[in-house]
């Protein structure tokens, strides 16, 4: 189970770290926090030495509610980001967190080499086209509506049936667009109540039947701090255990803000 990053082969059947690097001013968790270079370039130097894979720069929040950015702001915000991280690590394998086709476009013409898209396709009709003719790896994750409407279409007979179906069909569209190499993420806390995405996590091996690599991003969101009634800076012990569960049920990418934790969960589950 590989995918081909800029010529490198990366065998996805050991399972990997995908570290998170927000530039946004209102992510979540790490909102702001790295608002100048020194900061940013030490963030990556840490995830990187702690083990990390990927590096995963996201230039719009995708939280609930999130306020609308212009394309253009999207781009003007990711781009030097990117390539100051190439500058100083040029071997890094970059994904980008975007569901836009132009943004996606920009950012592997500037070095990145892997997609990450909350859409899967569904936000911009021209993403599946642009993957295809760019020929990178494409992360498509579950998620209805956008971040302003989704928490509003959390509605499902059976959700884990419902994500099969989804994803079969977003497969079936990739690969007739001519994507080749294919990730699927059921996409925690997006259009799914807290109940929804335990279930999710709960069924999480029957997503083993499309024979995709499986991406989980769990790391201190809501479904971890308000079921542990704390807050997203006391949920990293949480998205351990729940990290750990994951890989118990296949997971090969944990999408995380703190790899060295995320990669002591991967060495000791392979010890099972």
């Amino acid at each position: 189970m590989t995918i081909n990053c800029l010529g490198n082969l990366i065998d996805l059947s050991i399972p990997k770290v995908m570290g998170i690097l927000n530039v946004t001013p209102n992510s979540f968790y790490d909102g702001g926090k790295y608002s100048n270079n020194k900061d940013l370039i030490s963030q990556v130097e840490k995830m990187l030495n702690e083990g990390a894979t990927f590096i995963d720069i996201g230039a719009y929040s995708s939280k609930p509610n999130a306020d609308f950015v212009s394309e253009e702001e999207e781009i003007n915000r990711l781009i030097p980001v990117l390539k100051l991280v190439l500058q100083h690590f040029p071997k890094t394998l970059i994904s980008v967190d975007t569901f836009r086709a132009k943004t996606a476009k920009t950012a592997i013409e500037n070095g990145a080499c892997l997609i990450n898209d909350i859409s899967a396709g569904s936000l911009d009709f021209e993403m599946m086209k642009t993957i295809a003719q760019l020929q990178v790896p494409y992360i498509m994750m579950h998620m209805k509506g956008n971040p302003q409407t989704m928490q509003s279409l959390a509605q499902y007979d059976n959700i884990s049936k419902e994500l099969l179906f989804y994803f079969s069909e977003k497969v079936v569209q990739a690969r007739n667009f001519g994507i080749n190499d294919l990730i699927i993420d059921p996409g925690f806390g997006f259009a799914k109540t807290l109940e929804q995405n335990f279930e999710v996590l709960n069924n999480l091996e029957l997503l083993q039947m499309l024979e995709l690599p499986i991406l989980v991003g769990f790391s201190r969101k809501s479904m971890i701090y308000k079921t542990l009634e704390t807050s997203a800076s006391s949920a990293l012990n949480g998205t351990s255990v729940l990290n750990t569960i994951a890989l118990q049920k296949g997971a090969n990418i944990l999408r995380v803000h703190d790899v060295k934790e995320a990669m002591e969960c991967i060495k000791l589950v392979s010890q099972l």
